[in-house]
């Protein structure tokens, strides 16, 4: 049986005009008994009006701003008294007979999604399902003082959200609802990376126009996208960088014997071409810096092919390119593809799939200079090699110092899944392939 009631704020105590900061519902909104309808909120606490009946709501008196006390009418609901007609969200997603059939469902309008269960939240089949290395954990002491409905928080605990990592867009910076759904669904998608542990303390707001003039410029696409990525990547692998020296006296010799020829093939012979085939050799050596930790953290996915990135320097932002199956190419091959993809990285017409993929890259800053750098693993791969400038310097053959050019080698790693002994054993042999040219310009069999 169905009856139209009014809506009554309950016994606040001794809480009077307590104002009103967010509507969770919108006439035409289907509800069941305790739902919020809306948020309060006082000096002390936050909390919801509930629904005093499951049923339809027909209309709100009130607006976020206004403020209210107990026994205050803030509106007026088609209440389903019976139990046995009483409407639910499961049953507003399912109307049955003639009554449900007007009844418009319960995600059209942004406040009913705002109320709608968990499982309205759950991406597309072809999305990965949350799980426990997904989400964050829940600081507890940050979760309970995030600025935050009581709806809000029961929601966020439901889908294992650490409030403390949710950027609220209610008012004085509230945390609504669609802010922890856009939250989970920015993970699943991959637009974003969830930090682990706790919330990290945010670097102090400066007004920097008080100390002088300024100016203000957009960061660029590429920046925009690479930057949480990186920031993802910083916060949730523990980095260790091993540093190395590389003899590429022999090495740096035959290839200025080779650039008049390979140029004549319009082939541009740099020392990253020899340096990725190295690496190919060192990545079948060491499977294990190709490989990637699974999604739940507790298995390593081994890859059985060899993608090298590269990062271009563009005017628009780092980029990273990528040779699909290096290891079936012939540093000459490898010379005339790096040349062809950093050309078109710099004029913006890299496709999609000439980003993706890569098992391992590289980051040579040797045309410009430097001596070392800790490079940001790329993840979900777990190991980046940094190239800086090569130097001759002297260097003890056993009797004497003699000069020999040295290439500065920096690898940062996962160490969830290198250890430090590897680490040092990768770069020792990638050492002696770049010392052994021959070994590098023999053709693929």
């Amino acid at each position: 049986m169905a009856n139209s009631i009014d809506i009554v704020v309950p016994d606040l105590g001794d809480f009077e005009n307590v104002e009103i900061i967010e509507l969770l519902v919108a006439p035409g909104d289907t509800v069941a008994r305790e739902d919020g309808l809306i948020t309060l909120e006082t000096d002390k606490a936050s909390f919801d009006v509930p629904a005093p009946e499951s049923g339809i709501i027909e209309r709100l008196t009130v607006a976020v701003g206004d403020t209210v006390s107990t026994g205050d009418v803030i509106g007026r609901m088609t209440a389903q008294i019976s139990d046995t007609v009483a409407m639910t969200p499961a049953a507003a997603a399912e109307p049955a007979g003639e009554t449900a059939q007007t009844v418009e469902p319960a995600a059209a309008t942004p406040a009913a999604a705002a109320r709608a269960p968990a499982p309205r939240l759950e991406p597309e089949k072809s999305a990965p399902i949350p799980s426990a290395r997904t989400l964050p954990r829940i600081d507890e002491a940050g979760f309970s003082k995030a600025h935050a409905s009581p709806s809000v928080r029961k929601l966020a605990r439901e889908l294992g959200v650490n409030l403390v990592q949710v950027k609220g867009s209610g008012a004085k910076n509230r945390v609504v609802h669609d802010d922890v759904k856009a939250f989970v669904k920015a993970i699943l998608t991959g637009q974003a990376a969830a930090p682990d542990g706790g919330g990290l303390l945010k670097t102090p707001r400066v007004d920097f126009a008080k100390f002088g003039e300024v100016e203000v410029q957009p960061l660029t696409r590429i920046q925009k996208i690479s930057g949480p990525r990186l920031q993802a990547s910083w916060s949730n692998v523990p980095h260790v960088t091993q540093h190395d020296l590389a003899d590429i006296t022999d090495l740096e010799a035959r290839r200025q014997a080779l650039k008049g020829p390979a140029k004549e093939r319009g082939i541009g012979l740099t020392p990253l071409a020899f340096v990725m085939k190295a690496c190919v050799a060192a990545l079948e050596e060491f499977p294990k810096v190709n490989a990637s930790l699974s999604d739940d953290g507790t298995s390593l996915v081994f890859k059985k092919y060899c993608h090298l990135g590269f990062a271009a320097d563009t005017d628009q932002g780092l980029m990273v390119p990528v040779i699909r199956d290096a290891d079936k190419k012939d540093v000459y091959e490898l010379a005339r593809e790096l040349g062809e993809l950093s050309a078109l990285a710099r004029e913006g017409k890299l496709k999609a799939d000439q980003l993706q993929g890569a098992t391992f890259t590289i980051s040579s800053l040797g045309g410009i200079g430097g001596t070392a750098f800790t490079p940001i693993v790329n993840a979900p791969e777990v190991a980046i090699l940094g190239v800086s400038r090569s130097s001759m310097q002297p260097v003890w053959n056993g009797s004497e110092f003699e000069p020999r050019l040295m290439l500065p080698l920096s690898l940062s790693y996962d160490h969830r899944v290198i250890d430090g002994a590897q680490a040092v054993r990768f770069t020792t042999f990638l050492g002696k392939k770049l010392a052994d040219v021959n070994s590098l310009l023999q053709a693929i069999p």
